[in-house]
């Protein structure tokens, strides 16, 4: 499978390729701004059967995924199996003490980038034969869940990035393409850290990881334009 993973650097992102790099089938291309951590995936994945790309890009550059992303993925793929999602932002701060640019940057990398990433890479999804798209989110971004003061940027560009999931999923829905939202609970990443010091998840970044990795190469099968809770505590 071709696959895309955004978001690399650290955390589940990270974990998720070194997975996905086990299998020979797979090739794949990480994206992430952070030129050092690219690198030292690039070696800690050096020697499995998988192939792995890596590609430094910053996605808050939304109008450069066209002009400069895409040149880079088309070098390697002349289809696409599978998008996921992952890169995320959080902005933690009292809804008074937002400025326009915590709101424009949390809206650009959660909400944004993913919909221009699609956009730009349908004509490669179209080639394959189940391409299956997954929006990361969390369930700070699913309506009905606990809140938290100071996440309302971050929860709400997540809530966007679910129901664009089953606009997509209505809008495609005579195509061979899969749309799904994976809404996460608390994982123990660096993110996790920031907006809840202290908070000890119940699971690492390579558990979830796992999960991700086999929802995204069967999940399609079975779902379409969902936004599925994957929660055991939130936070």
């Amino acid at each position: 499978m071709k696959i895309i993973v955004t978001g690399t650097s650290r955390g589940i992102g990270y974990e998720l390729v070194r997975l996905l790099a086990k299998e020979s089938q797979h090739q794949i291309l990480a994206v992430s701004r952070n030129h050092v951590a690219l690198e030292k995936l690039r070696q800690d994945c050096e020697g499995e059967p998988g192939k792995l790309l890596v590609q430094p890009f910053d996605l808050e550059r939304l109008e450069d995924i066209s002009t400069r992303l895409l040149p880079a993925v088309r070098e390697h793929f002349d289809s696409l199996d599978i998008l996921v999602n992952n890169a995320g932002l959080l902005v933690n701060k009292p809804f008074e003490k937002l400025k326009l640019e915590d709101l424009k940057r949390s809206l650009g990398v959660n909400y944004l980038a993913p919909v221009v990433l699609i956009q730009t890479l349908l004509p490669l999804l179209l080639k394959a034969q189940k391409p299956h798209v997954i929006n990361i989110s969390s369930m700070g971004g699913v309506q009905g869940s606990i809140k938290f003061p100071g996440l309302s940027s971050y929860s709400s560009s997540k809530a966007a990035l679910g129901v664009m999931t089953e606009c997509l999923a209505a809008e495609f829905k005579d195509s061979p393409i899969r749309f799904n939202t994976l809404a996460l609970g608390s994982v123990q990443t660096e993110m996790l850290e920031a907006a809840f010091p202290g908070y000890k998840a119940p699971l690492m970044p390579a558990e979830m990881a796992a999960f991700i990795k086999d929802f995204a190469e069967n999940g399609g099968t079975y779902f379409n334009g969902k936004v599925i809770p994957v929660s055991l505590s939130t936070p």
